[in-house]
């Protein structure tokens, strides 16, 4: 195969594959020998996972993937042995780089970026059909990974992305890791498609952003499942963190006028705006905070008897919000859409193919942009994982999925 990315037959379709011949979707197993005791944790008689394989499902969910990257660490404290990885954007990306035996350069990168290094990062592009080409940050993956083929990595992975074209989902098990990563997560008009063998390729997340299915044939004694589209967690949700350097707040405003002057599209600024971080005093709620509030208080006006007479409405009149005073833009109305469908979606995957082990993390933990706060996010994983294998090692004669 030439360099130009994995050949048609490399480029799993699942609804190509017939219900009993699953078992051919994942054709590596086991964990290299080479990995260290001190990469897998101290793994003591006590530990309680010793010797138990796992199969992992890492959905989607923007930044709070970070929290993929504390699941998995406990997983490996405890002496659980994983043997396979399904994953979907952010997904995707965590369980790549842990395939890959990356994991600690990964995340020591990604906890010392503050808000303006991720603004550094955003190569934010003209094109019509994304607002960002995603190549900065891209480029420092590929460093980290290297040329790695996904059928050299010593556990199975599978990256899922979906063909805008064909309109199905395309399972990466085979080819350059890098361009399963890359397609997996080009989240629509966010993140440029990457167009590979005639297919135009976008975020998983758009038909499974929880894919347990490919890790069905890897025969683990257990499927856990890592969902970034839990229930709203309230009070728990990551405050907004300040710039550590208050002298950068200069550079960072001088930084955006620059793209703002250079942007000719309305929806470039408006994701820029998005990741821009919050002046001092500025709202920190995220837009689906600002909008239920928003509604809450037209609802109370409808209450409040009016001191004047006021014309009478005409029926077809409705209500209105200033979505420009709260701040909401284009960007922020199509990423809660996005993640309106992902919710639903993943309660159907988990329906149809429930887990041994459901871990939800709650979605108001951080907005899906939030890309600064790897240290809090990596630690709800620890703490939402470490609770979830608390009760499962508890309960192992129970039947059925066990959520947290």
């Amino acid at each position: 195969m030439g360099m130009n990315g994995p050949s048609e037959t490399e480029l799993q379709d699942e609804e190509q594959k017939p219900a009993d011949d699953i078992s051919q979707i994942v054709t590596s197993t086991g964990i290299s020998a080479a990995q260290s005791t001190s990469e897998k944790g101290d793994l003591g008689p006590s530990a309680p996972g010793k010797g138990k394989t796992v199969a992992l499902t890492l959905g989607s969910g923007g930044a709070r993937g970070y929290a993929h990257i504390g699941a998995i660490e406990i997983l490996v404290e405890r002496g659980y042995d994983i043997v396979a990885i399904s994953g979907c954007s952010m997904g995707a990306l965590i369980g790549g780089v842990f395939a890959a035996g990356k994991m600690k350069d990964y995340k020591d990168w990604v906890t010392g970026l503050g808000q303006f290094d991720v603004l550094k990062l955003l190569d934010v592009t003209f094109s019509s059909v994304g607002a960002i080409r995603g190549e900065k940050i891209f480029s420092v993956v590929r460093e980290m990974i290297g040329d790695t083929r996904i059928e050299d990595l010593p556990i199975a992975y599978t990256a899922v992305a979906t063909d805008l074209l064909a309109h199905k989902e395309i399972w990466f098990q085979e080819g350059p890791l890098d361009q399963a990563i890359r397609a997996s997560v080009a989240i629509p008009s966010v993140v440029t498609p990457l167009v590979l063998n005639g297919r135009v390729l976008v975020d998983g997340a758009l038909l499974n952003p929880l894919p347990i299915i490919p890790t069905i044939s890897s025969h683990a004694d257990m499927i856990v499942a890592v969902n970034l589209s839990g229930e709203d967690d309230r009070g728990r949700r990551l405050p907004d963190a300040a710039f550590e350097n208050p002298e950068d707040d200069g550079d960072t405003e001088e930084w955006v006028e620059k793209i703002r002057d250079k942007a000719s599209r309305w929806f470039d600024w408006d994701a820029l705006k998005t990741f821009s971080p919050k002046k001092e005093g500025g709202s920190s709620s995220s837009p689906e905070e600002k909008i239920s509030k928003a509604v809450a208080k037209n609802e109370n006006n409808k209450k409040t008897p009016a001191i004047k007479s006021e014309p009478k409405k005409h029926q077809d009149d409705h209500e209105t919000i200033d979505w420009d005073k709260l701040g909401i833009g284009k960007f922020d109305v199509m990423n809660l859409t996005i993640e309106t469908m992902q919710s639903a979606l993943v309660q159907y995957k988990i329906a149809g193919y429930p887990p041994d082990l459901l871990v939800n993390i709650p979605k108001n933990a951080s907005r899906s942009y939030d890309y600064h706060k790897a240290p809090e996010l990596i630690q709800l994983g620890r703490e939402r994982m470490a609770a979830a294998l608390d009760r499962y090692e508890e309960n192992q004669n129970s039947s059925g999925p066990l959520a947290i």
